[in-house]
């Protein structure tokens, strides 16, 4: 398996002759000499030159990346550096189930849930048909709560990638819903439950807990305070195996809970939270859209798979993502990156993505143990359009720090407000070229650097195909860039040691009095004497 190189990546000769190129970078626009001399000779303008050459279509995807700071010298020295880092072999790796987590000696087989039926696994194949077929009893009544109500309201229990990918993709197709309504519940916060609870009744509510190892202590508290509601309402302990469903590597812990065994749902160590979507873990977006519109999710991502799979590294869109990312953090200076969808329904991609790139690829440690030398995953952020022109857009246009962008649209909409979409179309596109090319007349306050380099993405529509295509997309991204970096982006250590930290400060909290081990840190005294 481990064809993937050992050398450092500053070491790779294409990583040197990026450097000599991105020292000759000069100007806004970056624009290479043969669209230059396209446009003096009259064959057509420069833009029109870089559109056709940094720009393809996957399906209902449109990637525009004619507005990078690339050229064609820079697009053969990336596609260089991912062939001297073995990405052809890594992706082989990946999409054949070798261990390339290799901390703790797992596979990342995600593709694996989004193959059609004849071709996945056997128990991907069947935990698929249970789950699928759960939905459809659910939302035709043939699942009943414990009075023989219909289940009206699915509260779905989880934290992390086990509730960002559900929420992102209910909420991206809530033109499609036709279900039952669906809440999420993550935070901690106890004002979260009662939020997530207000308004419910426990006859028609049915809570989904999403928990690998069912106990995970955010979603086993909400889940254990879900339950308390139940009960108290209820007055029967058997409600419970009507109403709670798990999906968990830990049958029996679920069990004891009281989850029902046919209501157990399994998940597997080969696929991590914020990969998970596709499994047992879209649950929820089965049961508010339906066996076939989850199938179309599917589809639109095993599309990517394949694309990913079969493409060489010049035209394959995933490498090509991770290496703009790469060319823009590690020579360009971008230390962040904006993710910005103009289109309210996608709203929540930026926090799903943030934890799928942040928590994949925030690493410093290569794969062979030594530091990285090199930045890793930027810190990325966004937010809803045109909404974010109004807020953060002037520190883009005329700030001082360097970043890159994702500007997502989708050419169709779902209303009949055409001049609306027009307009969000319109800024969408006015804004990507005012980060780029800036403006140079006026005065000194007025003048914008320009200089930004961004990426389009253009959705032919909204719909479940569209959203599975564009996750993969994103995914196999974070992948490729934590090859070049030399990084295992399926781990998560980092997260561990607020966890372990945690649970000392809350006995401590809960203690009549102040231990002395924690002097160090005197908020738990000021706590305890306010509450």
């Amino acid at each position: 398996m481990w064809a993937w190189t050992s050398r450092p990546p500053q070491q790779l000769a294409a990583w040197a002759a990026l450097a000599k190129l991105a020292q000759r970078m000069g100007g806004p626009r970056g624009l290479d000499g043969e669209a230059e001399q396209a446009a003096s000779a009259g064959e057509q303008p420069a833009e029109r030159f870089r559109f056709e050459r940094f720009s393809a279509r996957l399906g209902p995807l449109f990637v525009d990346w004619s507005k990078q700071r690339v050229d064609a010298r820079v697009h053969r020295a990336l596609v260089n550096l991912a062939t001297e880092s073995g990405l052809e072999q890594a992706i082989a790796d990946l999409l054949a189930g070798a261990p390339v987590n290799h901390t703790e000696n797992r596979a990342a087989l995600h593709s694996e849930l989004r193959k059609p039926d004849n071709k996945c696994t056997a128990q991907v194949r069947e935990t698929r048909r249970r789950f699928l077929d759960l939905a459809e009893d659910i939302r035709d009544g043939r699942h009943l709560g414990a009075t023989g109500r219909r289940i009206e309201t699915v509260l779905h229990i989880g934290i992390g990638g086990s509730h960002l990918g559900p929420e992102l993709a209910t909420e991206a197709l809530s033109s499609f819903h036709d279900g039952p309504k669906v809440r999420f519940l993550a935070s901690a916060d106890g004002h979260a439950v009662s939020a997530a609870l207000a308004g419910l009744s426990p006859e028609t509510t049915l809570a989904v807990v999403v928990s690998k190892s069912f106990a995970t202590q955010e979603t086993r508290s909400n889940a254990e305070a879900v339950k308390s509601w139940l009960l108290e309402r209820t007055c029967d302990s058997a409600a419970i195996a009507k109403h709670f469903v798990a999906v968990t590597a830990n049958a029996d812990a679920a069990r004891a809970f009281g989850v029902a065994p046919p209501l157990c749902l399994p998940m597997w160590d080969w696929v991590g939270g914020r990969f998970s979507l596709w499994s047992a873990v879209g649950l929820p977006v089965a049961i508010a859209f339906g066996k076939g519109a989850f199938e179309q999710l599917l589809a639109g991502a095993h599309r990517v798979d394949e694309h990913f799979r079969k493409t060489p590294l010049e035209k394959n869109l995933p490498a090509l993502l991770a290496l703009l990312q790469v060319w823009n953090g590690n020579f360009l200076g971008a230390a962040s990156h904006a993710v910005l969808p103009y289109d309210r329904r996608l709203r929540l991609l930026p926090s799903y993505l943030q934890q799928l790139e942040m928590e994949s690829n925030g690493k410093s440690i290569r794969r062979d143990g030594e530091n990285t030398a090199t930045h890793t995953a930027p810190v990325l952020w966004g937010g809803e359009e045109t909404n974010g022109q109004h807020a953060f857009h002037q520190m883009l246009h005329q700030g001082t720090r360097a970043f890159s962008a994702d500007f997502i649209a989708c050419a169709k909409p779902t209303h009949r407000l055409d001049d609306h979409h027009r307009w969000l179309l319109a800024h969408c596109l006015a804004q990507s070229r005012a980060m780029l090319e800036g403006d140079d007349a006026g005065e000194a306050h007025r003048r914008v650097p320009g200089g930004h380099p961004s990426t389009s993405i253009l959705l032919d529509e909204l719909t479940p195909h569209s959203l599975g295509a564009l996750l993969a997309l994103y995914e196999h991204k974070v992948f490729c860039a934590g090859v070049i970096w030399q990084i295992n982006s399926f781990d998560q250590w980092g997260v561990e040691l607020g966890k372990r930290l945690a649970e000392s400060i809350h006995a401590a909290l809960g203690s009549a009095d102040l231990p002395a081990s924690h002097a160090a840190e005197p908020l738990i005294g000021e706590i305890k004497r306010r509450s």
